[in-house]
């Protein structure tokens, strides 16, 4: 079986993360090569965690700004979504997660499950994401949470009821892929 070959890379930028223009050609159904062109960003994998509060029957979600959500016609830019963030340098998926729900939440987790892993955009970036949903309680409040200032994170933190949660994803609220997913998988349970 032919392979595919890398023909030509061009960087577009490398201020935070690599943006290659890429050549290559790939064999199509027939065998015969083809040559294309694709930007490829390249981005780290990241975390997603539902947070999950079965004694009350909450969710816990966050409300904060993406600007390139702002720029593609959401006019607030604001999403609610799951607690999500980039696995840094050695860290494992797991160690992430614990992180970002400390930063993003304030809130210590416990029994976290890994329910599954995909691409994020797999036409365009090279991210990864790791989907998992842990629990929490009102008694596992550690820290103020609210994410990062030198990040210009401002998060608010956002409870539903497992029904209000239910219904704002049947009725289309939710814009946030990550968190259509794991609701999905978490109702569907």
């Amino acid at each position: 079986m032919a392979t595919i070959q890398i023909l030509n890379k061009e960087t577009l930028s490398n201020k935070k993360h690599l943006l290659e223009y890429i050549t290559f050609e790939k064999p199509d159904s027939a065998g015969k090569f083809q040559n294309l062109e694709k930007e490829v960003y390249f981005r780290p994998d990241v975390v997603v965690v539902l947070l999950v509060d079965d004694s009350r029957k909450k969710i816990m979600l966050v409300k904060q700004f993406r600007l390139p959500t702002f720029l593609n016609g959401n006019d607030t830019g604001y999403l609610v979504e799951a607690c999500a963030g980039i696995i840094d340098g050695d860290e494992s998926p797991e160690q992430t997660v614990y992180r970002e729900v400390d930063e993003e939440t304030g809130y210590q987790i416990h029994n976290l499950e890994k329910i599954a892993g995909a691409y994020s955009s797999p036409n365009a970036t090279t991210e990864y994401m790791h989907l998992f949903i842990a629990k929490y309680n009102e008694n596992c409040k550690i820290s103020k949470g609210g994410g990062l200032a030198n990040e210009g994170e401002s998060i608010e933190v956002i409870e539903l009821d497992f029904e209000e949660a239910r219904e704002k994803l049947m009725e289309g609220a939710f814009r946030d892929i990550k968190t259509i997913l794991l609701l999905q998988h978490f109702f569907m349970r």
